[in-house]
């Protein structure tokens, strides 16, 4: 995380972080408000809601907060209270990059010389069935 959180995350905590964030980042305690909502693609109404700890925003407004305020989502889910710290190191990351099927074999414990071929003849008629379909419904 970008700076030292407290344990307990509430939305007064949240509201006090999102003002200090906002003016390190140029919105100005006067104006800046309607700007950042602008900017964030959310409502006024919104913001001055989060600023006063009145609720917190689903995690689509968090989206965009984290994306105007240039910090981590996962920083900003933290401090809004969603999740707690320790349950991100718990997360597995997603993996841009798709496992090949052995690599899934592997995992699913498959280990047999055989059972991996059989298993990666059936990965490759799943997709050959999947291209199929979608050559079909396109």
């Amino acid at each position: 995380m970008t700076q030292e959180m407290p344990q307990q995350h509430t939305p007064e905590t949240f509201a006090a972080w999102l003002r200090e964030t906002m003016l390190r980042r140029g919105y100005p305690e006067r104006g800046g408000q309607k700007k950042f909502a602008q900017d964030a693609g959310i409502s006024a109404p919104t913001v001055s809601r989060l600023l006063r700890a009145d609720g917190l925003p689903d995690t689509r407004t968090l989206e965009r907060l984290a994306e105007v305020l240039r910090v981590p989502l996962p920083e900003i889910l933290v401090r809004a209270g969603v999740v707690k710290e320790e349950d991100l190191a718990k997360l597995r990351p997603i993996n841009p990059n798709p496992i090949s099927p052995r690599q899934a074999a592997a995992e699913l414990g498959i280990t047999s010389p055989e059972g991996i071929e059989a298993f990666e003849r059936m990965v490759s008629g799943l997709r050959a069935i999947e291209t199929n379909d979608r050559r079909a419904s396109g």
